[in-house]
C-alpha cells in the first residue's frame, strides 16, 4: 500500500535519544552509574506523600499546579505567578520550540550541549545551529558570533551535561545582555543544585525581559521516574507556554510528590553534601590512575582516556563487573566516560574496576 502522508520537515532527521542502560545479561544486580540519578533514592517524605494519593487516583488533579508552584517559589524566592510545572524539564524546552521556534528559524546550542536540543528544534521545524566549546567549557563569544537575524532560541547547559564545566555567572549576565532582544536565551539548570553558590540564573531572569531557566526534580530530589520539572521566566513567555501546557500534564501522584521532595531540606543537603564529598574523592582517585577529568559542579564527572579505543575498551571491561557508565561518543567526547557519583561504595567499587582493568591493559 502506498500513501503520501509525510511528516513535517525535520522530524525525519532525528536521531532517537538513547537513555542509559539499566540491565546487563549475566548480572542481576548491576550498579548503574549512567544516568546520573540519585544514588539514595527519594527522601521518605516523598515516598509517604505518593502513597497517601492512592485514594484519590480517581480525581482529575488541579490544573493551575498552585500547591507545586508555591513550593517552588517558597523554597527558591521567585514569584510563583512567574512558575511553569512540566513532565520533565524536557517538556518546558519542548513548549518554547513550539512556541517561538519553527521552519526558516534557528536554534542554537553548544557541541557538547544535551543532545535533545537538537531534537526538539527539528522537531519544530527549525534548523538547529552548533556552536564550539573551548576544552570542553561553553563559549560566550562563540555564541554571540553564531546569532544570525533568524536565531530565536539559545539553549545553554550550565553546569554541562555531560562535560560538568560552568561558565560563571558574569559571562552568563554578559550573554544575556549581549543577545538581541529577538533571542531567547534558555538556561538548563538540570544539575544547578549541585553547584555551590549558584541561583541556577534567576537573578538573571529577574533582571531581563528574554531569559527563562529550566529545573528538574530529577536529580536532587529523586524523582526522575515520576517527571517533574519546572521553568521560571518573564510573564509574557510563562503565559504563552501555559497556552501550549496540557491542563493535566501532570498527575495527582506527581504534584504531591514534587511538592512534598522540595520542601524536605534536610534530605536535599544531605546528598548535596555527599555527591560533593564522593565526587571530589573519586576525580583524586581516577586522576591518581591516570584518569583525569574537569572539575564538575554535577553529580557525575566526565572521565578522560587517552584515547577513544581505551575509553571503550574501559566501558567493556566496567561491563564484564555489572557496572554501567555513560559513553558519550555522540556528544563529541569518544575518549570520554561519564560516570555518576554513587554510595561511597559505588564510589569505591568503580575506582577499582578502573583501576584493575588498567593494571591489566
Amino acid at each position: 500500500m502506498t500513501h503520501s502522508i509525510r511528516p513535517q520537515p525535520g522530524i525525519e532527521d532525528i536521531v532517537l535519544y538513547k537513555g542509559g542502560e539499566s540491565r546487563l545479561d549475566g548480572h542481576d544486580e548491576v550498579l548503574k552509574l549512567s544516568s546520573n540519578e540519585n544514588p539514595f533514592g527519594p527522601p521518605e517524605t516523598a515516598k509517604a506523600a505518593l502513597i497517601a494519593t492512592a485514594s484519590t487516583l480517581h480525581r482529575y488533579p488541579s490544573s493551575d499546579h498552585a500547591g507545586l508552584r508555591g513550593a517552588i517559589a517558597e523554597v527558591h524566592g521567585l514569584d510563583a505567578a512567574r512558575v511553569i510545572c512540566g513532565a520533565g524539564s524536557d517538556e518546558i524546552l519542548t513548549f518554547l520550540c513550539q512556541a517561538y521556534a519553527g521552519p526558516g528559524l534557528e536554534v542554537i546550542y553548544t557541541e557538547h550541549g544535551f543532545s535533545m536540543y537538537r531534537i526538539l528544534a527539528l522537531g519544530a521545524g527549525a534548523t538547529p545551529v552548533v556552536v564550539p566549546e573551548r576544552d570542553r567549557v561553553v563559549d560566550v563569544d562563540a555564541i554571540l558570533e553564531a546569532v544570525t537575524n533568524a536565531t530565536r532560541l539559545v539553549f545553554l547547559t550550565n553546569p554541562g551535561n555531560p562535560t560538568g564545566t560552568m561558565i560563571s555567572a558574569d559571562d552568563l549576565t554578559r550573554l544575556a545582555e549581549s543577545l538581541p532582544d529577538h533571542v531567547l536565551l534558555v538556561l538548563d539548570g538540570a544539575y544547578v543544585e549541585f553547584a555551590e553558590g549558584y541561583d541556577g540564573g534567576a537573578s538573571i531572569v529577574d533582571a531581563s525581559e528574554t531569559v527563562v531557566m529550566t529545573r528538574t526534580f530529577s536529580k536532587l530530589y529523586g524523582l526522575g521516574g515520576l517527571r517533574v520539572g519546572w521553568g521560571y521566566g518573564p510573564a509574557h513567555v510563562i503565559d504563552t507556554l501555559n497556552r501550549l501546557r496540557g491542563p493535566f500534564n501532570l498527575g495527582v501522584t506527581q504534584l504531591a510528590t514534587a511538592e512534598a521532595a522540595i520542601r524536605d531540606r534536610a534530605f536535599a543537603e544531605h546528598y548535596r553534601s555527599e555527591n560533593a564529598r564522593l565526587r571530589t574523592w573519586l576525580a583524586k582517585a581516577l586522576a591518581a590512575l591516570g584518569v583525569p577529568s574537569d572539575p564538575s559542579h554535577a553529580n557525575y564527572i566526565l572521565a578522560r582516556f587517552h584515547d577513544a579505543e581505551q575509553a571503550n575498551a574501559c566501558e567493556a571491561s566496567l561491563r564484564t563487573k555489572g557496572i554501567l557508565v555513560r559513553k558519550v561518543a555522540g556528544y563529541g567526547l569518544p575518549n570520554c566516560l561519564r560516570i555518576t557519583i554513587g554510595t561511597e561504595a559505588d564510589c569505591a567499587r568503580v575506582r577499582n574496576a578502573i583501576q584493575q582493568f588498567l593494571e591489566g591493559a
